[in-house]
């Protein structure tokens, strides 16, 4: 069977009796795309063409970011973290309000970039629990938060490492996680996360792409193959619905039934 390897720009076609190649990364191969799967995504099926690059960052850019996530961004360059893509950030603050937020947790702080974007949308007495184990990025965090007179009591912020914090949060007391952090813990973070969540609750994860690297089966680095692993579980789990947006580096979104 021929396969088709998708990424936002372009697909890599397969010949009929030859296999996609199968990384040797410690995650095992890559997941590849069946043409008997991939079905209406295809351009032709569809009728779409693709995204032009001035298509992809008027979207990108549909939405114009407020001067404290502008602000925030800065602080996050200047000792290099690198939070949320515009895109993304307003889709954090969509899918807040969307299904009203009152409970959110991020892995990855972004120095408060995806913070801000989440409180857009939570409720007005919305609680983030945010984990970072970069102290100076919860700090930057806090800094954004204050800016924009956000109270104390609405955010905390854990610096510490997601595999410790995580597990001693509350079972299916959370309407968002977003996952935005160590890729190589992304299938540990993914089974905290299914823990966390509450029935109708949304799991977020960036990064999805990856740099282009995840549709790339040339791709097999340790960090390129968690993501495909976690991928790749989150297509098989029964108890998700899930999308996978090409907004930013890719973000992935997921409705726990």
């Amino acid at each position: 069977m021929a396969h088709i390897l998708w990424c936002p720009t372009d697909f890599w076609f397969v010949p009929p009796g030859r296999s996609p190649r199968t990384p040797t990364g410690r995650f095992g191969r890559v997941n590849a795309v069946s043409t008997a799967d991939a079905g209406n995504a295809t351009p032709a099926a569809t009728g779409a063409d693709h995204p032009t690059a001035q298509s992809w960052a008027y979207a990108e850019l549909f939405v114009e970011e407020s001067q404290a996530a502008v602000d925030a961004r800065e602080a996050a360059r200047s000792f290099g973290a690198t939070p949320v893509g515009r895109g993304a950030a307003t889709t954090l603050t969509v899918l807040a309000r969307a299904i009203g937020a009152r409970a959110v947790v991020e892995v990855g702080s972004g120095a408060g970039v995806s913070g801000l974007a989440l409180f857009a949308g939570m409720a007005p007495d919305g609680v983030l629990t945010s984990v970072d184990i970069e102290p100076e990025h919860q700090n930057a965090a806090r800094q954004a938060f204050t800016a924009v007179d956000i109270p104390a009591r609405r955010f905390r912020l854990i610096a510490g490492a997601a595999l410790t914090v995580l597990p001693k949060l509350s079972d299916g007391a959370y309407d968002l996680v977003l996952i935005d952090a160590d890729k190589l813990e992304y299938v540990e973070y993914l089974e905290q996360a299914l823990r966390l969540l509450r029935s109708g609750g949304l799991l977020v994860i960036d990064n999805t792409l990856w740099h282009n690297k995840t549709a790339d089966p040339a791709n097999t680095d340790d960090e390129t193959e968690s993501i495909r692993t976690t991928l790749t579980a989150i297509k098989e789990n029964e108890s998700l619905v899930s999308t996978l947006l090409p907004t930013g580096d890719g973000l992935l979104v997921s409705v726990k039934l």
